[in-house]
C-alpha cells in the first residue's frame, strides 16, 4: 500500500486550507473531527449530509483535507482512522481556522429567513 501523504507544517498553505474548507461537506467533516475526542473512520460520516454519500466520495473529501494539512489519517487494518491536526496548526493557522469554524457554526444555527 502507498503511504499516506501528510504535509509538514512548513508546506501547509493558507490557500490549501481555504480550498479544503470551501466545500460544505468537507467543513462539516472537519468540524466534527475537530470537536471529536477520538479518531473516527470514514464510515462515521456516511450520513454527514441529508443524503448518504458514497464511500468513494467521502474518501476524496478526506484526501483533500489530509493533503491540505487539516487532518491526519492512520491505517488500522483496512480502515483509516482520522483526527484533526488543530493542535499542530494552532500557532500558525489557529486563529484563521477558528474563525472559519466559528462562522460556519453560526451560519448553521441561524434559522432560514421567513418568506
Amino acid at each position: 500500500m502507498r503511504p499516506l501523504y501528510h504535509p509538514p507544517l512548513e508546506e501547509i498553505t493558507i490557500e490549501g486550507i481555504l480550498y479544503a474548507l470551501s466545500d460544505p461537506v468537507r467543513i462539516r467533516i472537519f468540524v466534527q473531527l475537530a470537536n471529536a475526542d477520538c479518531t473516527r473512520n470514514c464510515s462515521a460520516f456516511l450520513n454527514v449530509c441529508d443524503t448518504p454519500l458514497p464511500k468513494s466520495t467521502l474518501s476524496q473529501h478526506f484526501k483533500i483535507l489530509r493533503e491540505a494539512g487539516l487532518i491526519r489519517s492512520e491505517r488500522k487494518g483496512v480502515e483509516l482512522q482520522n483526527h484533526s491536526r488543530c493542535a499542530e496548526l494552532k500557532d500558525t493557522f489557529g486563529p484563521m481556522i477558528s474563525a472559519i469554524v466559528q462562522a460556519y457554526s453560526q451560519r448553521m444555527t441561524i434559522s432560514p429567513p421567513l418568506r
